[in-house]
């Protein structure tokens, strides 16, 4: 459904970092581009939840971490707002399952990248016949991060996706650190998603290397 090969959105997905202006105490824009130099592969705009920007603040952050993304060569995806992403034209959407359904988001988005966050093999099957490009399953791990987070479920539903040889590209989410991301590698996701591990990080550009160290690893 998109520009990108199967093969290349696994490889887009090895590092995924997820940001949005709450997610840190230091300016966003220098902790995504620390975590650009470190070698992230995709990002995805998360303007969600207390003290996030509204109206034109969120536009024009989203505009100018689009920029940095676009600077190095990094895809720039937008968290639910399909409103927003097709206004700065970005190069695909998140959702989740209680964001706005799958099969309008892939006829509004054309060919861009569209990833869906599932957390049963149900959720799954739907998100593959609506057009999704990717899986984002979790919580692997506990998380403070998302206060609607689901249940953690470990690697469980990874392992179960991979026994049944579906080959849609996944990303796992959800308390993931440099210390326990390679169980989720080897459990069979392509890559992880991680947010305070890199945005919270005393130092992103050494956190994000070492990010990198952990899932390539095991690759």
């Amino acid at each position: 459904m998109t520009t990108y090969t199967k093969e290349q959105i696994k490889q887009l997905l090895k590092i995924y970092f997820i940001m949005g202006s709450n997610n840190s105490t230091s300016d966003p824009e220098f902790i995504l581009e620390e975590a650009l130099k470190g070698g992230i592969s995709v990002f995805q705009f998360r303007e969600k939840g207390d003290g996030a920007l509204m109206g034109e603040d969120k536009i024009q952050l989203a505009m100018r971490m689009q920029e940095l993304c676009k600077q190095y060569h990094v895809p720039f995806i937008v968290n639910d707002d399909i409103e927003l992403a097709l206004s700065v034209n970005a190069d695909g959407v998140h959702i989740g399952q209680d964001d706005e359904n799958a099969i309008k988001v892939r006829k509004m988005l054309g060919n861009k990248l569209l990833g869906v966050s599932a957390h049963s093999i149900e959720e799954i099957q739907a998100a593959l016949d609506a057009g999704a490009d990717y899986i984002g399953i979790g919580p692997i791990y506990p998380t403070s991060t998302k206060k609607d987070a689901k249940a953690v479920q470990g690697t469980s539903l990874v392992e179960i996706v991979r026994e049944k040889n579906f080959s849609i590209p996944i990303v796992g989410i959800g308390g993931i650190t440099v210390e326990n991301a390679r169980p989720v590698i080897q459990a069979g996701a392509d890559g992880v998603a991680v947010i305070s591990e890199i945005s919270m990080a005393e130092n992103p550009y050494k956190q994000t290397i070492e990010l990198r160290k952990a899932v390539f690893d095991q690759a």
